[in-house]
């Protein structure tokens, strides 16, 4: 989905700079990954949990989607009932999804589209680029796609010569800014009309001005001379509907629409997991993507696309091409304990009731997929050890998994991520830590030595502020480290009784 024009926020009275860790280089890293993206991380969250405006922006923004998707949620007859259909829809998806997407892409190939599989993103890209070459095409406008985002398809694009606009509102904002989205639905969520405003000013040559309206029609201006000159348009899908080989997209500009009608080739790129059994499924999905990632009862647009133009059909593309991405998804599914992670149909609810997301921010999450969501599948469609970190910035309040809209336990999975880190490479030191305190805890008489000592000892701890104790010290520069009460309830309680 597509970011609104009035979600465009006021600006605020402080001057911002762009957040820590924001730029293209940033993202999932195309051919420079950081060699520590854990230390990246804590970085970039420590800079951006000081910015007491970005912030303010964020938690203002999401204050007003929860209001909005209450009032749509409260619309549905049983909301619980339509979580739990949801769910099992996806679960019977997943758990037949070699025929299901067979049975697609059979369908839609009957029609003369044309599907690639792709392993990983390397042959996915390999083949939208050789497909470009083959047609001869040198301008490419994209609607959003987060599976795009993932295998860094602007890049390799760029890198062969080729010019790519993107046609959605947020993305283009950001790729103007050079940076990777900053949420799933909402891309440039974390920028104000007036920062908005001097970006178009600087890149397009615009005046100024914090109307939200005027600002998207500088941007549809500049869009609809792309749309006419491109000769190739990229698009992912929200769903693909086994039964009739149709993929389903949704959106609330309608440049998806466009990307796709507009342009003589289209190609459309998505993962393996978008798949659902049967049309009807849509009568549920539709509204339900809608209400949990932005709070509206149904979105502006909703395309369904079968096939390439036909005879005697007045638009459409002469060319249709639907990459199925792998990437890593099949390694999930084969995980018993956490394939429903792949039933996530990218509404991004999870996102916007995190508190650490509202704190940390979407950039400081360095990969594509960010948030509760982000930070249980990324060690599965990357690398665990690389990116466990991740499993680890969660309060596991678990508002993402009663947010869910196809009730996947995000919280459970993000700690068997911990436990899976752990069994996979422990860590000597947390090991022999574990194990002496089982043994402390084990022995009531040390327990009760330890604390008659206590309060001696703590004088000497090196948690204690001002002692810069490495990686100790990071849970006490910011905060104080509570005394050691000097009597104990136990030893209290027994005189009382006294």
């Amino acid at each position: 989905m597509a970011i609104a024009p009035e979600t465009l926020k006021e600006e605020a009275l402080e001057p911002r700079s762009a957040p820590p860790g924001s730029g293209a280089a940033h993202d999932d890293n195309f051919h420079n990954p950081p060699e520590k993206p854990s230390a990246q991380f804590h970085h970039d969250a420590d800079v951006i949990t000081r910015d007491l405006r970005h912030r303010a922006l964020i938690q203002s923004a999401l204050g007003k989607y929860g209001l909005a998707r209450a009032s749509k949620q409260s619309k549905f007859q049983d909301w619980q009932a339509a979580r739990q259909a949801a769910g099992d829809v996806k679960w019977e998806a997943l758990g037949r999804l070699d025929s299901h997407l067979r049975d697609f892409a059979d369908k839609i190939e009957a029609r003369g589209a044309k599907v690639f599989w792709a392993s990983h993103g390397d042959e996915a890209r390999d083949y939208v680029v050789q497909v470009i070459k083959d047609a001869g095409a040198k301008r490419i406008i994209k609607s959003k796609t987060m599976t795009g985002e993932e295998i860094h398809l602007n890049a390799a694009l760029e890198k062969e010569g080729f010019e790519v606009a993107e046609s959605d509102l947020g993305e283009y904002i950001v790729q103007l800014r050079e940076e990777a989205p900053y949420h799933f639905v909402f891309p440039a969520m974390h920028l104000s009309r007036g920062e908005i405003s001097d970006l178009f000013k600087e890149k397009l040559g615009t005046e100024s001005t914090d109307d939200p309206e005027r600002l998207t029609m500088i941007a549809r201006e500049v869009m609809r001379e792309k749309y006419i000159a491109a000769d190739v348009g990229i698009s992912g899908a929200n769903f693909a509907i086994s039964e009739t080989g149709t993929i389903s997209i949704t959106e609330n500009e309608g440049n998806a629409r466009l990307t796709i009608g507009l342009p003589k080739i289209h190609i459309a790129i998505f993962g393996i997991e978008k798949v659902l059994p049967k049309m009807s499924d849509l009568a549920l999905f539709l509204p339900m993507l809608a209400t949990a990632g932005a709070g509206q009862a149904l979105t502006g647009y909703n395309t369904l696309i079968s096939g390439p133009r036909q005879p005697g059909e007045i638009d459409g593309p002469e060319e249709l091409h639907i990459v199925l991405l792998d990437n890593g998804r099949t390694n999930l599914l084969a995980d018993p304990e956490q394939r429903d992670a792949l039933h996530c149909i990218r509404c991004g609810a999870c996102l916007n009731v995190c508190p650490i997301f509202k704190n940390v921010g979407g950039h400081t999450y360095g990969t594509t997929y960010q948030g509760p969501i982000g930070s249980v599948i990324t060690p599965h469609l990357r690398e665990l050890q690389t990116w466990k970190h991740l499993s680890s910035a969660s309060s596991l309040c678990g508002a993402c998994t009663e947010t869910c809209p196809v009730k996947i336990d995000i919280a459970h999975h993000l700690l068997q991520n911990r436990r899976n880190a752990v069994k996979e490479k422990s860590v000597w030191w947390e090991k022999l830590a574990m194990q002496g305190f089982a043994f402390f805890m084990n022995q009531p008489k040390l327990y009760r030595l330890a604390l008659k000592v206590a309060p001696l000892a703590q004088a000497f701890h090196p948690l204690i502020k001002g002692r810069k104790i490495d990686p100790m010290y990071v849970w006490t520069k910011d905060r104080d480290f509570p005394k050691v009460a000097r009597q104990s309830f136990r030893e209290f309680w027994s005189k009382r009784q006294k």
